[in-house]
């Protein structure tokens, strides 16, 4: 009855079961996997939505998104040192829409993307969704994370149209450098393959003096796109904008944005609200993305310091980004583990599994809940992994 664009297998995994037991009885804990900016104790502007209060009833159609919505992006990502005409940026409502949407004008059913291995867990569904196949990539830790170029050109085949590129890189906090870029562009251009970056973590490093990273857009491939949004910079999820920006070739980019102009056309999906409202939002709402950055980097130095307790436990280096990697020794399962720390010490975290790392045995954690919350969690976290759970 069903397709299989699905998983077959539609149970709950021991985590989740866990997690819904403790619930039922009313046990707290503290979840350190926490990626909702909304519930994290930031103050929001007083005043930031009033912009939306007074938008009119009017429903204004632009497919690829208002002028003055699009205007406002370009001049945003210029101060990003990011060079995009306003006509090259098309709006959606989310990141995993403008995959699908990209997805449906650069492939045909069975073709092939390849995605970057670890990374967050959506590019499966995603390209499943869509009827096309998710064909890994690697990145390797030789001390700091970087893409395995060798494993990108391998993984290239007759029925690749994309490289997908996550910088930085959910979970792992790393960055695409220029020379990896160079590397990606030269395939590009040879398969006549487009570039896809996820860059909505960009304007976020973890240290605090970062030069400015590359962006997907000043690769020099043929076709790249670069995608943003307000759920990460400015911690709006709930408002449902994001951004597409189209570079390359002039007459490439010509027509993937006329193809870009018929898919989007087919749903609309942006409302005219919060488009009317994004100059003012992208004004107002820099102190919230400060916060944000300012937390990060703080909770990133007391799992540093907390975590050189137990010398058997790691925190990996962190680029930039929202989360933090900790590789522990792999004396039980990740799953044994992380059901230890629930259970026993109170505290979530991801495994490493739920990001497809190549091995065992790595935790990972938010950078973004209350500082008093993380600080706690990061000391039962500590606490646990200094013991070995009973099997």
């Amino acid at each position: 009855m069903f397709s299989a664009r699905l998983p077959e297998d539609l149970h709950s995994n021991p985590l989740t079961r866990a997690l819904r037991r403790l619930e039922a009885g009313g046990i707290s804990f503290i979840d350190l996997t926490v990626s909702n900016p909304t519930r994290v104790g930031l103050c929001y502007p007083k005043g930031l939505f009033n912009s939306l209060n007074e938008a009119s009833s009017d429903y204004e159609v632009h497919p690829l998104g208002l002028p003055t919505a699009r205007n406002a992006i370009a001049t945003y990502l210029r101060g990003g040192a990011v060079k995009v005409a306003p006509q090259q940026i098309v709006l959606t409502a989310s990141t995993s829409e403008a995959y699908s949407l990209l997805f449906k004008i650069l492939c045909n059913p069975g073709d092939e993307v390849l995605v970057p291995q670890p990374s967050y867990p959506l590019f499966e569904h995603l390209t499943r969704l869509d009827g096309i196949v998710s064909v890994p990539y690697r990145l390797e830790y030789p001390g700091l994370w970087s893409i395995d170029l060798d494993s990108v050109a391998s993984a290239i085949s007759s029925r690749t149209r994309a490289i997908l590129i996550v910088s930085p890189n959910n979970p792992t906090g790393s960055y695409v450098t220029n020379t990896e870029f160079e590397e990606l562009t030269a395939l590009a251009k040879r398969y006549e393959l487009a570039l896809i970056g996820d860059e909505v973590f960009r304007p976020y490093p973890v240290a605090t003096a970062f030069p400015p990273q590359p962006s997907v857009v000043d690769s020099g491939a043929p076709l790249a796109f670069s995608l943003g949004g307000i759920s990460k910079l400015l911690g709006l999820p709930q408002l449902k904008l994001a951004w597409v920006a189209v570079s390359g070739i002039d007459s490439v980019v010509t027509e993937t944005l006329a193809r870009l102009e018929i898919a989007y056309d087919t749903y609309l999906s942006v409302t005219t609200t919060v488009q009317r409202a994004l100059g003012s939002l992208l004004e107002s709402g820099h102190g919230v993305h400060e916060q944000i950055a300012t937390r990060i980097r703080h909770n990133f130095g007391v799992l540093q310091r907390v975590a050189a307790e137990v010398p058997s436990c790691r925190v990996l280096p962190v680029g930039g980004g929202w989360s933090a990697v900790i590789r522990v020794p792999a004396v039980v399962s990740e799953e044994r583990r992380i059901l230890d720390l629930l259970e026993n010490h109170r505290v979530l975290v991801h495994p490493g599994y739920f990001f497809e790392f190549p091995e065992e045995a790595f935790l990972v954690c938010s950078l973004i809940p209350e500082p008093e919350v993380f600080t706690a969690g990061v000391a039962r976290l500590i606490n646990g992994l200094g013991r070995v759970p009973v099997t």
